[in-house]
């Protein structure tokens, strides 16, 4: 680019100080490195700037891009054709080393710690069971007392990741169940009614961390990548299971019952301090992000991104009723109840299960209970790449959702009626490793649809369908205690779970979509 053209460029820019992409006309310059080609540009109106390619080199531009609406727009020339032209697919390579990919990572450790945090209980029920006397169902209504705050906070806290975005909202999430995750000791010595609620803190915050997950791979990932995001934060979801399953018993037996509550609870204030400091809530706020990132994802996402100083949403207050008169609502509905329902009851009941069942000591148990999902996380990141190639050969969008939501239903409803067949806990490991494993396709399913029919209320829409598993939830964590009490088995309710999985999936196939869906009108 020449110095008379870098000069008239200046002048133009100068004269379009009240457009929206000159926010503070003292802003430094900020450097854009392309990797094999120079752009000129040329501003029209309020329009994007425009870019004509040249030779290898990298310039500086005296302004921030902020306030755009696509760098394509109605009056684009030839030049601006051949700029969105140049959009390709990311290499795996640039895939993983790219700013996105940073906040994903983030998204899978704060998801590992909500998972590590709420399963030590599931390690800890049982010698606290044996020196306060409490009964199976007794033990089960400490367990689920988790699930009494969780089924508060999901609305609330969807709607406030609508209107905030997610970072800010799972900021706050993880700090706040770190703490009570954290002050579990003390209030279990201090007394019942104290442990309660501690672990009611403990859902409440955790309410909110789904919701923000899905707002941030919704600004940050295209379509076409979103199932394998949400595959790697499921990841660290799932090592969350098998990490906090894995380690309790060992810091158990060197640091007392409450030795693990401590641990993770400081790990997390540790997450929310590098979260903070090191992570945007989307794109165009990332100032370490490269100009092609940036055009590629505001060129390919359907949801924008949030504005340091534009408008949030219109309302803060959902339309619950238009989102309640569509039957993709309730297809999502009833997927989140019995996804939780069986997660749950696993999460909850594996290790008395191989105690009661096989006769292994806690530490066995917990590792048979552990195993299964870290292939969960694995199969989740596989689902995910499966999911997006079959979106981008061309197989429908709705047809794909229905494929993966089927896997993850039917499967882990066979594979449970092989578990209560299994003579040996090495064969029930197995079986049980195949439920669980089978379930992350379901991801690709119900929980990347979230953001098809309706990414303006994606937070919002994951809160209603939560609230609705979180009550699955209790019903199922409370009433497998009672039936163990009553029936001395978990056999039959682990059939009556394949038979729920099974009808689930069949409602699921009939009634859910992966178009966007208008909820501006009531059906």
């Amino acid at each position: 680019m020449s110095s008379s053209s870098l000069t008239t460029l200046n002048q133009r820019i100068a004269a379009k100080n009240s457009t929206p992409y000159l926010q503070n006309p003292n802003i430094k310059p900020q450097k854009f490195k392309w990797r094999s080609t120079i752009f000129s540009a040329s501003i029209r109106g309020t329009s994007a700037p425009s870019f004509t390619c040249s030779t290898h080199r990298s310039i500086s531009l005296p302004f921030r891009i902020r306030n755009t609406s696509g760098f394509n727009s109605p009056k684009a020339s030839s030049n601006d054709a051949q700029f969105t032209n140049e959009f390709r697919e990311p290499s795996f390579v640039e895939f993983i080393t790219s700013e996105r990919v940073k906040v994903v990572a983030m998204l899978a450790l704060a998801l590992a710690l909500c998972n590590a945090d709420r399963v030590v209980m599931s390690v800890a029920i049982v010698p606290l069971s044996i020196s306060h006397g409490w009964r199976q169902s007794f033990a089960g209504v400490v367990q689920s007392s988790f699930l009494w705050g969780y089924l508060i906070s999901p609305i609330a806290g969807g709607t406030l990741v609508d209107y905030h975005g997610g970072k800010v909202v799972m900021a706050w999430g993880v700090a706040l169940w770190s703490l009570a995750t954290f002050f579990t000791p003390y209030a279990a010595e201090t007394s019942l009614l104290a442990l309660l609620a501690m672990r009611m803190l403990l859902g409440i915050a955790e309410g909110v961390a789904l919701p923000c997950m899905n707002n941030m791979i919704a600004r940050w990932f295209p379509q076409s990548e979103r199932s394998r995001a949400v595959g790697l934060a499921m990841a660290g979801f799932q090592l969350g299971s098998a990490i906090g399953l894995a380690l309790s018993p060992i810091l158990m037996s060197q640091a007392g019952i409450y030795g693990p509550f401590v641990i993770f609870g400081l790990s997390g204030f540790l997450w929310v301090l590098v979260w903070v400091s090191a992570t945007s809530s989307s794109p165009d706020r990332c100032p370490q992000i490269s100009l092609y990132l940036l055009s590629y994802i505001r060129n390919t996402t359907s949801v924008p991104s949030l504005l340091k100083n534009g408008p949030k949403t219109k309302q803060i207050i959902p339309p619950f009723r238009r989102l309640l008169s569509k039957l993709p609502t309730w297809s999502l509905i009833v997927s989140n109840a019995m996804h939780s329902w069986g997660f749950f009851v696993i999460l909850s009941w594996m290790p008395i299960y191989f105690k009661m069942i096989y006769h292994v000591d806690l530490r066995q148990a917990a590792w048979f209970s552990a195993v299964p999902w870290s292939m969960m996380a694995v199969v989740g990141y596989f689902a995910g790449v499966l999911s997006d190639m079959m979106i981008q050969r061309g197989t429908s969008v709705t047809l794909t959702r229905k494929i993966m939501q089927s896997i993850g239903f039917i499967g882990p409803g066979l594979a449970l009626i092989g578990l209560t067949m299994a003579k040996n806990p090495f064969i029930a490991s197995a079986w049980l490793t195949l439920a669980v494993g089978l379930k992350a396709f379901s991801h690709c399913g119900f929980l990347v649809n979230l953001q098809e029919i309706a990414p303006q209320y994606s937070g919002v829409l994951h809160g209603m369908s939560n609230t609705a598993g979180t009550a699955a939830a209790i019903v199922g964590t409370v009433g497998a205690g009672f039936f163990v009490e009553l029936t001395g088995s978990f056999k039959g309710f682990l059939l009556l779970t394949s038979f729920l999985y099974f009808s689930a999936a069949l409602f699921w196939n009939v009634y859910s979509t992966g178009e966007r869906v208008d909820f501006d009108e009531t059906a």
